[in-house]
């Protein structure tokens, strides 16, 4: 058991880096296409990719399983998983993008777990410990720092669209670990089909809200860069650690993408920030770590 939630854990921080540099090759995206384009081309082809991985059959416990036919009581949950995840979370985190800058949309979702912490009680009976309660709030109080300074001019409207996307990546976070504990939906189809429904959905609301894609070379490398190590790589590995860290666990431990975000940012954007940001960051972190410590020895019957 311990050494299952050491390897979630350390596949957990894997897609935290992976993560950090979504936001910046994000950025530099938006110069090329459209926030919706670049989204939903990102995700549908992360989808096309995983395909042929699809089409393998898996074996488990001697039994050879079809990794596209999840039982048939998922597919809505999938499609809903797709449609929090990647149409409504991520189309609007795209879209506030233009007006962010790459360390603010990053931070942004070190917030998610306090809806999280919610809808873990109510629907999967998930009950955080005194110490990750704890570092929860360590980590708000990282985020109040972290914006203390104020937002520039048409930020504010960018912040709030994003916070709609964050109530969508709540939902995707309750019901993906929901469904990967129940383990009838192996890795793959867990990651490809909500890739699908939600890239296939935000690819088609592009086209009619932004019109045909004007490609170019470099646009082309960001967008398969994107779906290949950012998304079907990274979601795999973040739907997997979900077969053992809980729903709030996960997403606070993703609050250290910002720190890497920062880093690439400063180097490859030239963005700054203040030395209250940086404080606050760093307090996001030993909340983090709190969370981590605090999750060692509690509700481990609830676990995989």
């Amino acid at each position: 058991m311990k050494s299952n939630r050491l390897q979630a854990i350390t596949q957990g921080l894997l897609v935290c880096v992976i993560w950090a540099s979504s936001f910046v090759l994000v950025k530099m995206g938006l110069a090329y296409l459209k926030p919706l384009t670049l989204a939903g081309l990102r995700y549908f082809t992360a989808f096309l990719l995983l395909l042929p991985l699809m089409a393998r059959r898996g074996d488990r416990g001697g039994v050879t399983l079809p990794l596209h036919d999840p039982a048939p009581g998922h597919w809505g949950r999938l499609f809903i998983i797709g449609l929090c995840a990647y149409t409504i979370g991520n189309g609007t985190l795209f879209w506030g993008l233009q007006y962010l800058p790459a360390t603010t949309g990053s931070f942004l979702l070190s917030l998610v777990p306090v809806p999280i912490l919610f809808l873990g009680i109510l629907c999967l009976r998930e009950m955080p410990s005194a110490w990750q309660i704890v570092g929860l709030l360590i980590s708000l109080a990282g985020g109040w720092l972290f914006f203390s300074p104020g937002l520039g001019a048409g930020e504010p409207l960018a912040v709030g669209v994003v916070g709609i996307g964050l109530l969508a990546f709540a939902v995707f976070g309750i019901l993906g670990r929901e469904v990967a504990k129940a383990q009838q939906v192996q890795t793959v189809a867990l990651t490809a089909i909500p890739l699908g429904f939600g890239g296939g959905i935000l690819l088609l609301l592009a086209l009619v809200v932004e019109g045909l894609p004007d490609f170019s070379l470099a646009g082309l490398i960001i967008v398969l860069w994107l779906a290949a190590i950012n998304t079907a790589l990274a979601y795999m590995l973040y739907n997997h650690a979900l077969r053992t860290l809980t729903a709030l666990e996960m997403n606070v431990l993703l609050n250290l993408s910002p720190l890497g975000t920062a880093l690439l940012a400063a180097l490859l954007l030239h963005e700054q920030m203040a030395p209250v940001q940086i404080l606050g960051i760093i307090i996001v972190i030993l909340g983090v770590s709190a969370v981590q410590w605090g999750g060692r020895g509690t509700g481990e019957t609830e676990r995989i």
